[in-house]
C-alpha cells in the first residue's frame, strides 16, 4: 500500500478532487496548508510576522491506495493540477507499513 500526499494550488483543488473521484478514489483527506519558501508560489506570496518569511496558501490531499494504483492516481493529480507555472506543487509517495483501526484496535501489517 502507498500513501500519496499532494500539495496543489487552491485554484486546482476542485477539479483534481473531482477527477480523483472519477478515477475511483473512494476516500481522501483534504486540508488547507501554507507553503513556505521554495514551495511557495511567488505570484501569490503573503508575508507574515508569525512565519517571518514568504508563504502561499495551498491544498494538501492525502490518500492511501494499492501499489498498482499509484501511477494512475499521481497522473490524475499531475494532469489536472498543472498550470505550467512555478509553484504548481509537489506529490510525495510513501510506503505504508501498518494500519490500525482505532475503534477495534485491529492491526493490519502491510507487506
Amino acid at each position: 500500500m502507498k500513501e500519496i500526499k499532494a500539495y496543489i494550488r487552491h485554484s486546482k483543488a476542485e477539479i483534481v478532487i473531482e477527477k480523483l473521484e472519477e478515477a475511483g478514489v473512494t476516500g481522501m483527506t483534504v486540508l488547507d496548508a501554507n507553503a513556505l519558501a521554495e514551495w511557495a508560489d511567488s505570484d501569490a506570496f503573503s508575508f507574515s510576522i508569525k512565519y517571518v518569511q514568504k508563504y502561499s496558501s495551498v491544498v494538501k490531499i492525502e490518500l492511501i491506495c494499492n501499489d498498482e494504483e499509484t501511477d494512475r492516481i499521481t497522473n490524475v493529480i499531475i494532469k489536472y493540477g498543472n498550470t505550467g507555472q512555478s509553484g504548481d506543487g509537489w506529490i510525495f509517495v510513501s510506503d505504508i507499513e501498518k494500519s490500525i483501526r482505532i475503534k477495534t484496535g485491529e492491526i493490519n501489517t502491510i507487506k
